[in-house]
């Protein structure tokens, strides 16, 4: 088979069997078309080489990873590396390569950094500038809205259906990674918000049939799912709009959410929950921020600090 075969396989072992999201599968087959463009430009593999897979060494994979230095954060080259590894993992265990190459390269690495987020008057600012006459005006403020609400994700907020809020209840059933379901809260502005939405896009919604229980929530001028790239620019423009970096992204909102939930005085645990985390140690991050805020206002206030 050749690696472009096997690539293909891979992916579908991951959609099929591992239940990877559809963002994840994206991720990992990109990086692996990348990692074959490095195999068949820069070593000079042949394409319809039958021994591709016994001339991929742990020093090819180590030149690779080199050659990636300087052009990407440290972050993405980690990623890239995981996809390789993990590519080989899978192909190892069924026997059609004689070991893993990757499994001996340490990991890249990476930078500690605090996550971006925005002061609640930020937050506030930025839910403020849409306007609130047009149905797309509309869709945005209810997006920037369910954001901070709830602190989901860009491809969470994509994969939303018009069935996945129970305005009773107040709860939003959100579909993570891996297509793990959660319930998480949802706020009465957040709820207001989209109600007047949905209003606002009734007929559009009849005339493209996108009105059933299991169509899209948020939707784009043509009745289609809005994507998640397509939200993420939506944040970035009235991030500009509003004076602020035009780095701020629904992620930003996301790390909004759990560092003012926080020094709200929610229990880690409970923030776990809500975001989604596999692992406490993923959520610590947020921890942080919080003690950053806190050693400043200590320093400033403390007689003996």
């Amino acid at each position: 088979m050749s690696l472009y075969a096997l690539i293909d396989a891979f992916v579908e072992y991951l959609r099929d069997q591992r239940g990877y999201s559809r963002h994840t599968i994206r991720n990992y087959h990109t990086d692996l078309m990348q990692f074959l463009d490095f195999l068949f430009g820069d070593k000079g593999l042949a394409e319809a080489d039958d021994h591709q897979l016994q001339k991929i060494r742990p020093l090819v994979i180590r030149e690779y990873l080199g050659s990636l230095y300087g052009k990407m954060a440290r972050s993405s080259i980690a990623r890239k590396f995981s996809a390789v590894r993990s590519f080989f993992l899978f192909l190892e265990k069924r026997g059609l390569c004689e070991g893993n190459p990757a499994a001996d390269i340490a990991t890249p690495k990476l930078e500690k950094y605090l996550p971006a987020h925005l002061t609640v008057d930020d937050v506030f600012r930025l839910i403020n500038k849409p306007g609130k006459t047009t149905p797309l005006d509309i869709r945005d403020l209810a997006i920037l809205e369910v954001l901070y609400s709830c602190g989901i994700r860009a491809s969470e907020v994509e994969a939303l259906n018009l069935d996945s809020i129970d305005f009773d209840e107040r709860l939003v059933r959100v579909i993570g990674k891996g297509d793990k379901e959660r319930m998480v809260p949802i706020g009465r502005k957040a709820i207001k918000a989209v109600n007047r939405y949905l209003e606002a896009t009734r007929e559009i919604r009849k005339k493209a049939a996108a009105h059933l229980s299991d169509g899209p929530l948020f939707i784009n001028f043509r009745a289609q799912r809005l994507s998640a790239r397509s939200i993420g620019r939506i944040i970035k423009r009235y991030a500009v709009e509003s004076g602020l970096s035009p780095e701020i992204s629904p992620h930003s909102m996301r790390h909004s959410f759990a560092t003012h939930l926080l020094d709200g005085g929610a229990d880690l645990r409970s923030v776990q929950e809500l975001l989604g985390h596999k692992n406490l140690s993923t959520t610590q991050k947020y921890t942080h921020v919080s003690l950053d805020r806190l050693m400043e206002v200590y320093d400033k206030t403390h007689p003996r600090s």
